[in-house]
């Protein structure tokens, strides 16, 4: 007889959310350079601002949905909800600091935050297989 093996359940939705962050680390380049040269510095940071809360959106919401997927289905479905509107109000929160600081350049932020969530999530759909015989990335051949 052979060994039992273990097998760890799969969080396809982890894997997305760091394919994610890659991808935004590739692109990083492109706004920073674009808001430091429209803005200064404060556009630099802003744009460095930007590019933070769509990575941290993206991997706390694979968290979130990963954890509450272990305990049941109306779980998932509370935490999805409620994770939203957290991760909403933190980057709200964290925008609102960092302007009256004044170290915000609302065009370069904005256009970041924007151009990168949506974009993003465009590229990565490209990849992700849309079936659930294999959930997340399509299997390589």
């Amino acid at each position: 007889m052979s060994d039992p093996v273990a097998v760890e359940p799969v969080a396809p939705e982890s894997d997305i959310a760091r394919h994610l962050a890659r991808r935004a680390a590739l692109v990083a380049p492109v706004f920073l350079v674009g808001g430091l040269i429209g803005w200064g510095p404060t556009g630099l940071f802003s744009a460095a601002l930007g590019l933070a809360l769509v990575t941290v959106n993206f991997r706390l919401g694979a968290a979130i949905i990963t954890r509450a997927a272990q305990i049941s289905i109306n779980a998932l479905y509370g935490a999805v909800l409620g994770g939203y509107v957290a991760r909403l109000g933190l980057m709200t929160a964290v925008v609102l600091v960092v302007k009256a600081g004044g170290w915000l350049a609302t065009v370069p932020f904005a256009i970041t935050l924007l151009v990168t969530h949506l974009g993003l999530l465009v590229w990565e759909s490209r990849h992700v297989a849309l079936t659930l015989a294999a959930p997340g990335h399509r299997p390589t051949k």
